[in-house]
């Protein structure tokens, strides 16, 4: 199957969900500056999930550059990374709302842990249709980034309870180390 169709309803979705969290930001009641201190939580999880949102579009993007066409399985696991990506504006939100309370921050972890696997799970089952001696597994290599990140994740959820703020700082941090596109694919495509 031709990828273009996949990637076309991959790039809508993410488009629709940052649309969906952008809604959710309320404007101040009042025409101060001020106005905005209650709402720094909200505006804070909304930018680092804007940022993760962006940082898996353009991960995707790549990552569909490197492969010549798609199937079924591909297909599903597009969608489960798609499944837990559409959760992001949800956990934003409750985030934000509480202030960044242990079991708001430990769920919106689940979903970047989640979100992180799914996008595992892809990358095995394009490297597993293509091959494994196809660009795209050239391309990802043994993935360690990919594997810290989750592992990172998993420790940040159970850090949430225990101190939030510490576990938000370890998924900005996550965020920070995938910020730069993924130069693997860059590379292995210009060679």
């Amino acid at each position: 199957m031709d990828k273009g169709r996949m990637e076309a309803f991959s790039d809508g979705v993410i488009a629709i969900i940052i649309t969906i969290m952008v809604l959710e930001l309320r404007p101040p009641h009042v025409a101060e500056i001020s106005g905005l201190r209650p709402l720094m939580p909200t505006l804070l999880s909304y930018s680092l999930s804007f940022v993760i949102l962006g940082i898996y579009w353009n991960n995707h993007h790549h990552l569909l550059q490197a492969i010549e066409h798609v199937d079924g399985r591909v297909l599903w696991a597009n969608l489960h990374l798609l499944f837990w990506l559409t959760l992001f504006p949800f956990g934003a939100a409750w985030m934000g709302e509480a202030k960044f309370a242990a079991v708001p921050v430990a769920l919106y972890g689940v979903v970047q842990l989640l979100a992180g696997v799914a996008y595992f799970i892809l990358t095995r089952a394009l490297v597993a249709l293509h091959g494994l001696d196809s660009v795209i597994a050239t391309a990802i290599g043994r993935d360690f980034k990919g594997k810290i990140s989750v592992v990172i994740y998993a420790a940040a959820v159970a850090l949430a309870f225990l101190q939030p703020w510490v576990a938000f700082s370890l998924y900005v941090l996550v965020a920070v180390m995938w910020l730069v596109p993924d130069r693997r694919i860059e590379k292995t495509l210009a060679r």
